[in-house]
């Protein structure tokens, strides 16, 4: 059987100005890792064997029907703009119309320099590449939008970084788009409306179709943007790198480079190794969103004839993205204490148990979790999450009183608080595994964290937080 991708590209079409048309560049020896047969069946493709895989998601061999580019965007990189960025690392092949007939990209990362790459190599090494593939496949499973991963594979080669020579890898990845605020950029700085204009109307039709020009992509963006916080932040996810370049147009989490969840729970908490001020810190994103939007905001007003016309509306629109944010917010963090329809008037109630936790050291994933067993079997197995069990006690007073008034306390949990997520030891554990080339940890984690809402036997140990040892405090940017 010959693997077959439904391409139907409209990007490819845009004016050159977008992008930079070219192939994949071809690696030595490519074998495939693991390919996504659900997501493939979803994107409606037709496997192939596995070393036309292996070659094709290398970008050895152009699928027919692709129409391969690097895309052109440019971005401010903590708070500093960078006048011109791009695929640096990564080819878009085309898209793909799926049995739902939803059109999606899809991307080999780490497939060889572009007129982009600024001096890099254009490549990728395996560690970042696994990575991607399981954070992405487990924010899936949460529900939280994302892209996804389709395949990986490795390449035979090898690819230098400070530490040395690394295994390379190609990561194929899927997404609703790669658009992102950065691609708005670039043309509004220059001063090309036209283009502006042209990539103004192509993402509305493909994302929002009853957007009404500039200003309604703009709230409905905004509108996406509120909800994908939120649900970051109910899963303790730190994206560690939201650059403008790494904000998706389609309100898609996108670019897992140090990206991690917290254990122990801390507001502050910060994963990025560059990342030395804290600007990307976990409590920081609802602000870094709206950051953003306000660059988007900036661009996207410079096609106007009269772009001081559109700066009241565009101002209202940003200015009322932190209300929207807090009530997903509140909603969210409502159902992870039993509360299905969550007022402002429980929010002292959650902020209370957030500020106790960071305290006590609790770890986020599973004092939340915990809670379920203190609604039925008393205190259980969340008072020994805190460092003073009797601060979880006095809370929890409130708390069953408010549950009191709520239908089914223990179903709205379950629905809102995972048993398992990628921790950071493990994904670091199952990098050093593959490295030595053992895959197993690798195909354990995307088996559990695909179901990461039910209690899985014999997986207990991937609930458990990290011993002292093996406490990750760093990620770094996937290159």
């Amino acid at each position: 059987m010959t693997l077959h991708i439904p391409f139907d590209n409209t990007y490819a079409a845009l004016p050159p100005v977008f992008y930079t048309k070219q192939a994949p560049v071809p690696v030595k020896a490519p074998e495939l890792i693991a390919y996504n047969a659900a997501l493939g069946e979803r994107l409606g493709i037709t496997a192939g064997e596995t070393a036309e895989m292996a070659g094709v998601f290398a970008g050895n061999r152009v699928p027919d029907g692709a129409d391969p580019l690097a895309q052109l965007y440019a971005g401010h990189q903590f708070g500093n703009y960078n006048p011109q960025l791009g695929d640096g690392r990564a080819i878009l092949l085309g898209e793909a119309v799926g049995v739902d007939g939803e059109r999606r990209d899809i991307q080999l990362k780490g497939s060889g320099r572009t007129p982009y790459s600024r001096g890099g190599d254009g490549r990728a090494w395996l560690g970042p590449v696994l990575r991607e593939y399981v954070m992405s496949e487990a924010m899936h499973a949460l529900g939280i939008p994302t892209t996804r991963a389709l395949a990986a594979v490795t390449t035979g080669e090898t690819v230098w970084r400070e530490e040395g020579g690394l295994p390379g890898a190609v990561l194929t990845r899927v997404a609703s788009s790669h658009l992102r605020v950065g691609t708005f950029q670039i043309f509004a700085a220059r001063g090309e409306q036209a283009a502006l204009r042209q990539l103004t109307g192509y993402a509305i039709q493909r994302h929002y179709p009853e957007a009404d020009g500039p200003m309604g992509l703009l709230r409905a963006v905004r509108d996406r943007q509120a909800e994908l916080i939120a649900a970051w932040m109910s899963v303790g996810f730190i994206h560690g790198v939201m650059n403008t370049d790494n904000s998706s147009i389609s309100g898609e989490t996108i670019d897992y480079g140090p990206c991690a969840f917290m254990d122990v729970y801390h507001p502050s908490t910060v994963f990025s190794s560059i990342d030395r001020m804290g600007r990307y810190a976990y409590s920081n994103q609802p602000d870094i969103a709206v950051w953003n939007l306000a660059q988007l905001a900036t661009a996207l007003i410079q096609q106007a004839e009269d772009p001081q016309a559109m700066v009241e509306e565009a101002t209202e629109i940003v200015h009322g993205m932190p209300a929207l944010t807090e009530a997903a917010w509140l909603r969210r963090f409502g159902a992870k204490i039993g509360i299905a329809d969550a007022t402002p008037d429980d929010m002292a109630l959650i902020t209370d148990l957030l500020t106790r936790m960071a305290e006590g050291q609790a770890d986020f994933t599973n004092t939340f979790r915990a809670l379920l067993e203190g609604v039925d079997q008393g205190a259980g197995k969340v008072r020994d999450e805190f460092l003073a069990p009797e601060s979880f006690d006095s809370w929890a007073t409130g708390w069953r009183a408010r549950l009191a008034q709520e239908a089914d306390p223990v179903a709205v949990m379950a629905a809102a608080n995972p048993v398992y997520i990628p921790r950071n030891h493990r994904i670091e554990a199952m990098i050093a595994s593959a490295v030595a080339g053992d895959f197993t940890p690798f195909e354990r984690l995307n088996t559990v964290l695909s179901d990461p809402y039910s209690v899985q036997a014999g997986a207990e140990d991937l609930r458990r937080p990290p011993a002292a040892s093996e406490v990750v405090k760093a990620t770094f940017c996937g290159t």
